[in-house]
Parts: C-alpha cells; structure tokens; sequence
C-alpha cells in the first residue's frame, strides 16, 4: 500500500479543508510499482514451476518480470514507464504474435496472477479486485487476439488505462 494521506487511507491526497479527497489511481492503492514488482517477481517463480506455462515462458528475458510490472503499473494510472522504456501498447502486442496462447494457458494465467495478487498481500477489497480482474480479463483475451492464426494489425493505439469503473474504492468521510 502507498503511504496513508490526510484521511489515514492508503494513497488519498491532501485536499483543502472542507474539500473530500478523489480517489486513488487503481496503481496508488494496489501499492504503486513495489508492489507490482512483487507480484510479477512471486507470480513469474510461479509461472516457471507450472507445467501448462513453463514450456511457453521457458526462454523469457531475465528482465520480463519487470517489465510486466511496468505494462501494469501504467494501465493502472502509473508512470509512463512502458510506453517510454519499452515502446508501449505496440511493443507489447508484437511480444504476443504467433505465439499461439491456448484457452487452456490463458485461465492458468489468469489463475496463477490471481494466486500471486493474494499471496503478496495486493488490496482484497471487492472494488480493487473487480477493476482487477476486469483487466486480467481483458488483456489475456488481447493476448489470444494477437497470437492466434489471423492477428489484427499491430497499430500506434496508447496503452490502455484502467479507471475505477462502476465503484470506487470506499472512503469514510474525514469530516
């Protein structure tokens, strides 16, 4: 979690007297880029020792944990550090083609990184978990789009940023 603000919550910001603070990004109150490195850092070690994903991650770059960490940090409302550093939404689609991910891959995916959100103690609150998996969701049926057999064109598209949605995370009243 990101240091508490002037309401004690994780990631609010101090606001004028009277004025109630917005909501945190989606990165602020999963705990900003630690804890997205941890989660990609557990999540990977996993990855590695599971027979559906390892023979498909068995020559990742030493540095793919990190990067992954990156991708998720921006699409929460991070930094900018994938789409400066790597080549953003392009570069990641390029990673994806021909790659020819299974239904079966993906749900191990999905399955492990949710594991791996629990085990390094990411927010279990209903709101932050829903716009997480929405992503989850989202991204790893991207991931089959782009490496299946008719891939639709890898465009200059930004990368995308996950908001709150439906149910921002529940504040009290400082008042």
């Amino acid at each position: 979690m990101t240091e508490p603000g002037a309401s004690g919550q994780p990631g609010t910001k101090e606001k004028p007297a009277g004025e109630k603070p917005g909501p945190p990004s989606i990165y602020e109150w999963a705990g900003g880029a630690a804890a997205l490195s941890r989660l990609t850092e557990v999540f990977y070690g996993h990855v590695l020792q599971d027979p559906v994903l390892a023979p498909v991650f068995a020559q990742m770059d030493s540095r793919h944990a990190e990067h992954v960490a990156k991708w998720l940090g921006e699409v929460f409302g991070g930094p900018r550090d994938y789409t400066v550093g790597l080549g953003g939404h392009p570069h990641m689609a390029n990673k994806h083609l021909g790659r020819g991910i299974t239904e079966q891959q993906r749900r191990r995916w999905v399955s492990l990184l949710v594991d791996a959100s629990d085990e390094v103690g990411l927010p279990a609150d209903p709101e932050f978990r829903a716009v997480f998996m929405y992503y989850i969701e989202w991204g790893t049926r991207m991931a089959l789009i782009y490496s299946g057999e008719n891939p639709p064109p890898v465009d200059v598209a930004e990368v995308p940023v996950w908001q709150w949605g439906q149910t921002p995370p529940w504040q009290p009243d400082s008042a």
